[in-house]
């Protein structure tokens, strides 16, 4: 079955405006090259020493005196904090509104990227509606695929309300982007969740 093409050659598309579109994000990631598929994931965790307890008593402290409404409060309050501690334990570079561009239909600010030696994490901060937070997730995970000279198979990211994290990957060679069935919590599986963006840096 054929149908007419959701992307305009003749526009731009910034990453934010794929959050926008309405149409089925398999039907977005196919006119990429790229399928979409969702599993229950068994992501690389570190399994070495972490102590996180100053970090989560932290974040539940300030959480009690921020309105968390805004997409601001939840970068600056939950997802910064937790990126930078990560950072600080595995010495890797945090970029901030890292800029990419690719083509029209590639192009755009990623919210956070930690690039290392060994991997890559993109990180992208939403107010609440992870399903089509994840779909611009994807969209960058794909111009990344093409903008990095990196040697990895697969390119890991996650879409973040703060207090939820939907963690996704792109496997290059499949030219597939794979959607986790999980959600991880914070602060509450703080733990757990450092483990895996620890792990997915150093993997």
């Amino acid at each position: 079955m054929t149908r007419p093409p959701i992307l305009n050659p003749e526009e731009s598309y910034s990453f934010s405006r794929y959050a926008e579109l309405t149409f089925d994000p398999e039907d977005i990631l196919a006119e990429l090259g790229f399928n979409l598929e969702k599993a229950d994931l068994q992501l690389p965790q570190f399994a070495g020493h972490l102590d996180c307890t100053d970090l989560k008593k932290r974040l539940e402290q300030d959480i009690l005196y921020v309105d968390l409404t805004s997409q601001t409060a939840r970068r600056e309050v939950l997802i910064a904090p937790t990126l930078l501690e990560i950072c600080r334990l595995s010495r890797t570079r945090l970029k901030i509104h890292y800029p990419v561009l690719v083509n029209n239909f590639l192009q755009g600010i990623i919210d956070y990227c930690v690039i290392s030696q060994n991997n890559l994490l993109v990180v992208e901060a939403k107010n609440a509606d992870l399903s089509r937070g994840f779909t611009q997730l994807a969209v960058e995970l794909i111009a990344l695929d093409r903008w990095i000279t990196l040697d990895v198979p697969i390119l890991y990211g996650s879409v973040t309300a703060g207090d939820i994290w939907n963690f996704g990957l792109l496997q290059r060679d499949r030219k597939s982007v794979v959607q986790d069935i999980n959600l991880y919590r914070s602060p509450a599986d703080l733990e757990e969740l450092l483990r895996i963006l620890m792990g997915v840096i150093q993997s």
